[in-house]
């Protein structure tokens, strides 16, 4: 019996992946992250992590919020550094602005969520 290993099940967690970035929030040669969170009820909060650390958050969050007609909000997190959270469920509007604006190529961009 002392031959058997017991694995203990973990929980799934959504940012794994980017936290093991040597460097959290450069978008040079890692990706963007857009990811989908639910909130209570039918209520949903779209958050956009990896972009490069020259950009100006506050004037890319002012951008969204005029295109798609939302509110949102830049969150410091230790971990993954700056991240813009926006209401809704802006996940196909977010990586289609990123691309058009030339922010980031099509590739670097990966969306996740249900």
């Amino acid at each position: 019996m002392s031959d058997l290993e017991i694995q203990i099940p973990t929980t799934f967690d959504p940012f794994k992946e980017a936290t093991n970035a040597s460097t959290p929030g450069t978008g040079s040669k890692d990706n963007v992250h857009v990811r989908i969170q639910q909130r209570n009820g039918r209520k949903s909060l779209t958050t956009v992590q990896g972009l490069n650390k020259e950009f100006n958050y506050n004037k890319i969050l002012k951008d969204f919020k005029k295109e798609f007609c939302c509110n949102g909000t830049v969150v410091q997190d230790p971990e993954l550094g700056q991240v813009i959270q926006l209401q809704g469920d802006q996940r196909k509007n977010v990586s289609q602005f990123l691309v058009q604006a030339g922010v980031v190529k099509k590739d670097q961009i990966k969306i996740h969520g249900f």
